[in-house]
């Protein structure tokens, strides 16, 4: 829900109404609250217009974006979620260091 969090706050520092920000995206205004709420997820090509919208480097939205469905995954994993995902990370440096 990390990203849903950032997009609500950004939202409300600009003075958007959900079904303003729904407009701009083309979506109902459920769904926006959804977002928000982290009970759905953006899609990746959405990305771009809340980057234009709030202003905002895409970058950083990508990553939130990103850090919700890797955390979605392990979520329920307890211990074992934490551990993988640094053996995840030594994986993404060691491919990175290889292919770079």
């Amino acid at each position: 829900m990390i990203f849903g969090n950032r997009i609500r706050e950004l939202r409300e520092e600009k003075g958007l109404l959900l079904r303003q920000l729904a407009s701009l995206l083309e979506v109902d205004t459920a769904t926006i609250s959804k977002i928000e709420r982290g009970t759905r997820r953006a899609k990746k090509e959405q990305l771009q217009v809340f980057s234009s919208v709030f202003d905002i480097n895409q970058k950083e939205l990508e990553t939130l974006w990103l850090a919700d469905k890797l955390y979605e995954i392990v979520e329920d994993e307890n211990d074992l979620g934490l551990s993988a995902l640094k053996v995840a990370e030594n994986e993404f440096k060691y491919q990175t260091k290889i292919k770079g």
